[in-house]
């Protein structure tokens, strides 16, 4: 097997994030994403995609944000043939790790309540719900 190797996505390979998502990531009821969205966000901050590769051939993903005060955790995937082997944890370390060297105190994970598989591995990361707070929404 290839060594897992986690950094920024490059530019070039965004249109591969979109279809490993599209394979990988939980998209039942959400718009899908679009590549001009991408885009804008790899320019807006080159560092926030974080990629999982094997090789050539994307793994696993994380978007990192920050807006200078709060870290948001976005689209956390694995390829389903890999979960279970430390890919998901260890992007979850990568992100927090970048959220730290850039300053950030607090991280929030943005998990679709429908997704429980996903909630686990959350939780065993430190990350609980939030029962006080919900997300508001409005698709522009």
């Amino acid at each position: 097997m290839t060594e897992l190797v986690l950094r920024p996505a490059d530019s070039r390979e965004l249109s591969a994030v979109l279809t490993f998502w599209a394979r990988a990531a939980e998209n039942a009821g959400r718009p899908p994403d679009t590549p001009a969205a991408l885009a804008a966000l790899h320019l807006r901050d080159p560092f926030a995609l974080i990629v999982a590769v094997e090789g050539d051939r994307i793994v696993g993903t994380i978007i990192a944000g920050w807006d200078g005060w709060r870290c948001h955790l976005y689209r956390l995937a694995v390829d389903p043939q890999r979960r279970r082997g430390g890919i998901g944890a260890a992007l979850i370390a990568a992100a927090e790790d970048r959220i730290r060297s850039l300053g950030g105190t607090r991280i929030d994970a943005m998990v679709l309540d429908d997704n429980p598989r996903a909630h686990g591995i959350w939780a065993v990361h430190g990350y609980h719900r939030q029962q006080d707070w919900s997300r508001w929404v409005k698709p522009l």
